[in-house]
């Protein structure tokens, strides 16, 4: 079970912002081998979406309120811990977030720009394709919206 909490940029604590930006580098840059600015002036903007299991930040995201970048909401920097990926924390902070969009902005119109491999994990959340396949940082992205179960 993770502890979930949902701040604005300057609600975040020191340790907030350091944990969240570790957790980034350490799969976005260093796993995934892609060199790329994670720091790239959307975070404050942004509402942070945050999971910890025993004070540790173990899943984030980024939401944003429609018409920041996209006519719709939208997740961004999807992220779970690498030794912690068999537990559905994925599932845990990405429903989190849709509960957030909800909540914060009153939509349920979500875009996200999805890594291909994990397009089943999006559709499984209740988001379909749009689109082409296109490279974003030198890996395959694919445009989805969120279609609401309700």
């Amino acid at each position: 079970m993770l502890d979930i909490f949902v701040k604005t940029y300057d609600a975040l604590t020191k340790d907030d912002l350091y944990h969240m930006l570790q957790l980034r580098s350490e799969v976005f840059v260093v796993e995934q081998h892609c060199a790329y600015q994670d720091i790239d002036g959307k975070d404050a903007k942004a509402l942070h979406v945050m999971g910890y299991k025993n004070g540790n930040l173990i899943a984030y995201t980024r939401i944003f309120k429609p018409g920041d970048y996209f006519k719709e909401a939208s997740i961004g920097r999807v992220v779970v811990k690498q030794d912690h990926r068999d537990y559905k924390y994925g599932y845990t902070i990405m429903e989190a977030s849709i509960k957030a969009i909800e909540q914060h902005f009153n939509t349920t119109a979500i875009k996200i720009s999805a890594q291909c491999y994990l397009k089943r994990f999006y559709n499984n959340l209740g988001f379909k394709e749009t689109g082409e396949a296109y490279l974003e940082d030198g890996i395959p992205h694919i445009a989805m919206l969120y279609a609401s179960k309700k």
